[in-house]
């Protein structure tokens, strides 16, 4: 299960992630994104409260990326350890501005 909380001001998102990204969660943040990619110029991602992370999250963040190199700015906050190691493991820590 994956709650997504978001704050959206003046072209600035925050998303808050809890629980788990995978392969059940991912479309529902791919969706989420989707809708307010285009107007914005600063997507954060607080994963504070995020467990997990598959192949499948690591896509959506991929994409989300891309779009946002072209328009602004994205970021992550507050990655844990375990999700650290997997994005150190898969070559993600050097494509995300992680803080």
């Amino acid at each position: 299960m994956l709650n997504i909380n978001k704050t959206i001001e003046d072209g600035n998102a925050l998303f808050s992630l809890e629980g788990r990204l995978d392969t059940v969660t991912a479309p529902e943040l791919e969706q989420e994104l989707k809708g307010v990619l285009p107007e914005l110029s600063s997507l954060t991602l607080d994963f504070e409260k995020l467990e997990y992370i598959s192949s499948a999250g690591l896509r959506v963040l991929l994409s989300a990326q891309k779009a946002m190199a072209k328009q602004g700015e994205m970021k992550l906050i507050h990655v844990n350890e375990t999700i650290m190691e997997i994005f150190e493991v898969t070559g993600f820590s050097d494509i995300l501005t992680i803080e």
